[in-house]
Protein backbone atom coordinates (compact mmCIF):
# COMPACT_ATOMS: atom_id res chain seq x y z
CA UNK A 1 0.00 0.00 0.00
CA UNK A 2 3.02 2.48 0.70
CA UNK A 3 3.97 2.36 -2.79
CA UNK A 4 0.18 3.44 -4.14
CA UNK A 5 0.39 6.50 -1.24
CA UNK A 6 4.05 7.14 -2.63
CA UNK A 7 2.36 6.77 -6.68
CA UNK A 8 -0.35 9.26 -5.95
CA UNK A 9 1.68 11.62 -3.92
CA UNK A 10 3.54 12.07 -6.68
CA UNK A 11 0.92 12.94 -8.96
CA UNK A 12 -0.44 15.55 -6.28
CA UNK A 13 2.98 16.66 -6.69
CA UNK A 14 2.61 17.08 -10.15
CA UNK A 15 -0.61 18.83 -9.79
CA UNK A 16 0.64 21.81 -7.12
CA UNK A 17 3.80 22.52 -9.36
CA UNK A 18 1.98 22.97 -12.35
CA UNK A 19 -0.93 25.06 -10.11
CA UNK A 20 1.85 27.12 -9.53
CA UNK A 21 1.97 28.68 -12.05
CA UNK A 22 -1.72 29.11 -12.61
CA UNK A 23 -2.24 31.19 -9.39
CA UNK A 24 -0.39 34.19 -10.81
CA UNK A 25 1.55 35.02 -7.91
CA UNK A 26 -1.59 33.72 -5.02
CA UNK A 27 -3.88 35.99 -6.74
CA UNK A 28 -6.62 33.88 -8.38
CA UNK A 29 -8.55 31.93 -5.28
CA UNK A 30 -9.90 28.88 -7.06
CA UNK A 31 -6.29 28.36 -8.57
CA UNK A 32 -4.39 28.82 -5.56
CA UNK A 33 -6.87 26.87 -3.39
CA UNK A 34 -6.57 23.53 -5.42
CA UNK A 35 -2.85 23.81 -5.40
CA UNK A 36 -2.73 24.27 -1.21
CA UNK A 37 -5.13 21.18 -0.89
CA UNK A 38 -2.70 19.00 -3.50
CA UNK A 39 0.14 20.29 -1.66
CA UNK A 40 -1.63 19.34 1.81
CA UNK A 41 -2.71 15.60 -0.10
CA UNK A 42 0.76 15.46 -1.47
CA UNK A 43 2.52 15.69 2.22
CA UNK A 44 0.18 13.64 3.56
CA UNK A 45 0.58 10.62 1.62
CA UNK A 46 3.90 10.95 1.45
CA UNK A 47 4.09 10.76 5.29
CA UNK A 48 2.05 7.67 4.90
CA UNK A 49 4.13 6.23 2.53
CA UNK A 50 7.56 7.10 5.08
CA UNK A 51 5.54 4.45 7.58
CA UNK A 52 7.25 1.63 5.75
CA UNK A 53 9.41 3.29 3.29
CA UNK A 54 12.85 4.52 3.49
CA UNK A 55 12.91 7.83 3.67
CA UNK A 56 15.80 8.62 1.01
CA UNK A 57 14.05 6.10 -1.32
CA UNK A 58 11.01 7.26 -0.96
CA UNK A 59 11.75 10.75 -1.08
CA UNK A 60 13.36 10.41 -4.45
CA UNK A 61 10.90 8.80 -6.05
CA UNK A 62 7.87 11.36 -5.57
CA UNK A 63 10.34 14.09 -6.08
CA UNK A 64 10.96 12.29 -9.58
CA UNK A 65 7.34 11.22 -10.18
CA UNK A 66 6.98 15.16 -9.56
CA UNK A 67 10.06 16.24 -11.66
CA UNK A 68 9.26 14.00 -14.78
CA UNK A 69 5.06 14.89 -14.59
CA UNK A 70 5.82 18.41 -14.47
CA UNK A 71 8.28 18.52 -17.46
CA UNK A 72 5.69 16.20 -19.35
CA UNK A 73 3.06 18.75 -18.93
CA UNK A 74 4.98 21.67 -19.10
CA UNK A 75 5.74 20.38 -22.62
CA UNK A 76 1.95 19.74 -23.40
CA UNK A 77 0.48 22.36 -21.53
CA UNK A 78 2.93 25.35 -21.39
CA UNK A 79 4.69 24.99 -24.79
CA UNK A 80 7.65 24.46 -23.00
CA UNK A 81 10.59 22.82 -25.87
CA UNK A 82 11.04 19.66 -26.22
CA UNK A 83 14.35 18.92 -27.41
CA UNK A 84 16.12 15.47 -27.81
CA UNK A 85 18.75 16.67 -24.69
CA UNK A 86 15.47 17.45 -22.40
CA UNK A 87 13.79 14.27 -23.16
CA UNK A 88 16.83 12.72 -22.96
CA UNK A 89 17.37 14.03 -19.42
CA UNK A 90 13.71 13.06 -18.30
CA UNK A 91 14.14 9.46 -19.31
CA UNK A 92 17.05 9.49 -17.24
CA UNK A 93 15.41 10.01 -14.36
CA UNK A 94 12.56 7.78 -15.11
CA UNK A 95 15.11 5.30 -15.06
CA UNK A 96 16.22 6.36 -11.78
CA UNK A 97 13.00 6.29 -10.28
CA UNK A 98 12.55 2.40 -11.66
CA UNK A 99 16.24 1.42 -10.39
CA UNK A 100 15.08 2.67 -6.78
CA UNK A 101 11.75 0.84 -6.95
CA UNK A 102 13.40 -2.46 -7.98
CA UNK A 103 16.16 -2.40 -5.22
CA UNK A 104 14.06 -0.82 -2.17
Amino acid sequence: MAWTYLFFAGLFEIGWAIGLKYTDGFSKPLPTALTVVSMIISLGLLGLALKTLPVGTAYAIWTGIGTVGTALLGIFLLGEPATAIRLACIALIVSGIVGLKLVA
